[in-house]
């Protein structure tokens, strides 16, 4: 017979797996989708074990790890499920010969924004960009081995500078 020997994570993770999964049903609704969530979050804390401080509560950094799987899982579904209706307006197609003067010329455009937030600095820009893909502060911190309030003031800084640089740029098409 052989037996599998357990990690003190793993022996950890099964006295609390009958929490996890009633906490996953709760977040997800239905017992397929509540079953995944639980497996991602088993494999991750098992991934990342190195990571756990022994001596702190177990159980909270677990359903803290399931519950960040599942927000950012829930964000991934909504930016897939996000349809832009690109079909033409013709509801003014008869509107007659009345123009409306507005200041549309001097939006700037997607990739004029997106141009200004290239010059920023990498420290800047990265931090930044990750904010705008929905990653939370202690996410882009920890990914980017950074302090939170060095992360914070980053992204801070960097919109402030964008700001200046959006104002400068509709100036400019407006001269």
């Amino acid at each position: 017979m052989i037996y599998a020997i357990q990690s003190p994570i793993q022996e950890q993770l099964d006295k609390i797996s009958s929490s996890l999964k009633a906490f996953s049903l709760k977040l997800t609704g239905n017992m397929i989708d509540a079953e995944d969530l639980y497996q991602d979050t088993a494999l991750r804390i098992i991934t990342n074990a190195d990571k756990y401080n022994e001596g702190t509560n177990f159980k909270a950094w677990a359903v803290t790890i399931m519950r960040n799987i599942f927000i950012n899982n829930y964000r991934k579904k909504v930016r897939r499920n996000l349809i832009i209706d690109q079909t033409p307006n013709n509801y003014y197609i008869n509107s007659g010969d009345r123009a409306i003067d507005n200041e549309g010329e001097t939006d700037v455009t997607f990739k004029e924004l997106m141009e200004m937030v290239d010059t920023l600095p990498d420290d800047f820009r990265v931090p930044f960009l990750m904010a705008y893909e929905g990653f939370k502060y202690d996410e882009i911190a920890d990914e980017l081995g950074s302090p939170l309030g060095t992360i914070k003031s980053r992204i801070f800084f960097a919109r402030k500078k964008l700001q200046k640089l959006l104002d400068a740029a509709q100036m400019e098409k407006r001269a």
